[in-house]
């Protein structure tokens, strides 16, 4: 069984980025790709060994390297982007970005053959076989694992934020869901995922781990596949929640508050404040205000007394961390709203045009 453990927890603030996007045709349309691109042929150098496939044979995934200074992430971000573009265009393929490609029919579409993911359709059955999610996933580095537990904990609150502020994916299957982020409640279907439980330390996080394999729950220690989870191979938080997204500005924006969030609750810890140790039931209800109305979401406050939009919020958090990156975003218009503004007013050859993936800011 793979393991990780205490000592995995070293560096404080290192980052890496985990972007899932699609393999599309000309017209951005989805088609299966990751076979010639993962194991046909070698990818470019920057992607060796940060390139992989997911469940679909239309969905990749890229990493980072690990990113020392938070001030490198642009530069590694589009890098990454770039070869991967490169590495697309030349066997005939583009790349698109978004929480669910809005033409994607997951019963039309082809199935990875990996074991891993094989098993998984075997075990998980209809909500894996229907999983053409794709998300952005963010890792800072914690140099203590009762820390990193501690600041998980503390997460689970800001996860509705960053999902509200990330909100592109409206349709599903075809059809428009009503919801700014269809994505994330496909995604929630599937075992192990949403929002964690509140966890006393790392001996109790690792202890629940443990348990979810021995009692073979789980295949391997990548299918907790919570919105916000202490990582005990890497030694990160890692921030699972926003949707994927086209324009590298908004990933940025959402790498920048991930950070400003674990430094700030690093320093909180140290200071020994006091945890919340809010209720499930309750986050869940922020994370749904925040899957059904997106940047029009209030959410029920940090000490559960009342109610903030989420404007307010990004003002707040913005003066309180000194960022800016998460304003820029509310105030432009929301992916979801883009995507059904331009189905209908251009058609779906614009709306597959929005989504290809940019490598430039």
């Amino acid at each position: 069984m793979e393991r990780g453990s205490r000592e995995s927890f070293t560096r404080m603030g290192t980052l890496g980025i985990e972007e899932e996007c699609f393999v599309v045709d000309e017209d951005g349309r989805p088609t299966s790709g990751t076979d010639e691109l993962v194991y046909e042929h070698d990818p470019p150098e920057i992607l060796e060994g940060r390139l992989d496939h997911e469940l679909f044979k239309f969905v990749i995934e890229t990493q980072t390297p690990l990113i020392e200074e938070p001030g490198d992430a642009r530069d590694s971000l589009l890098a990454i982007r770039r070869a991967l573009l490169e590495h697309a265009e030349n066997y005939g393929y583009r790349i698109s970005a978004a929480g669910l490609h809005p033409l994607a029919k997951w019963r039309e579409l082809e199935h990875a053959e990996k074991p891993r993911y094989r098993s998984q359709l075997d075990r998980i059955q209809y909500p894996q076989h229907r999983n053409t999610t794709a998300g952005v996933h963010v890792h800072v580095g914690v140099d203590d694992a009762d820390k990193a537990v501690w600041i998980a904990n503390e997460l689970r609150w800001y996860v509705p934020i960053m999902l509200a502020l990330s909100a592109n994916s409206p349709y599903w299957n075809g059809f428009d869901t009503g919801l700014q982020s269809a994505r994330a409640k496909i995604f929630e279907a599937l075992p192990n995922t949403g929002m964690p439980t509140y966890f006393e330390d790392f001996e109790a996080f690792d202890r629940f781990e443990r348990r979810m394999l021995e009692t073979e729950s789980i295949n391997d220690r990548g299918e907790l596949w919570y919105d916000v989870r202490p990582h005990t191979a890497h030694g990160t938080v890692e921030l699972r929640t926003p949707d994927g997204q086209a324009d590298p500005e908004i990933v940025l924006a959402f790498v920048e508050y991930a950070h400003a969030l674990v430094e700030a609750l690093a320093e909180a810890y140290e200071d020994g404040t006091s945890g919340h140790r809010h209720r499930r039931e309750l986050l869940d209800e922020n994370k749904w205000r925040a899957i059904r109305y997106g940047q029009d979401a209030s959410f029920i406050d940090r000490e559960l007394e009342g109610t903030v939009d989420l404007g307010e919020l990004v003002d707040r958090e913005c003066e309180r961390l000194g960022i800016d990156g998460i304003k820029r975003v509310y105030e432009r218009e929301s992916g979801a709203d883009r995507q059904r503004r331009l189905l209908e007013e251009d058609g779906a050859d614009a709306l597959c045009e929005s989504l290809f993936l940019r490598d430039e800011v």
